[in-house]
């Protein structure tokens, strides 16, 4: 799987609440693009990620 533009390998499918609270991602303040798509984060718990995906990862900075 490619995160971010790196590589990034999954033992097994994983859905994208887990994959995300396991590498510290708080989700209140970031958006996920999967393939492509941007995921609901309503679908964070039902979405599993494969080795074959491609995710962004953006984090919403405030500021003044």
């Amino acid at each position: 799987m490619k995160v971010n533009g790196e590589i990034c390998t999954l033992k097994t499918p994983v859905s994208l609440s887990s994959f995300l609270a396991d590498k510290g991602y708080g989700i209140g303040r970031i958006a996920v693009e999967l393939n492509g798509d941007i995921v609901p984060k309503s679908a964070y718990d039902t979405t599993l990620l494969s080795d074959a995906d491609t995710m962004e990862i953006v984090h919403f900075v405030g500021g003044g």
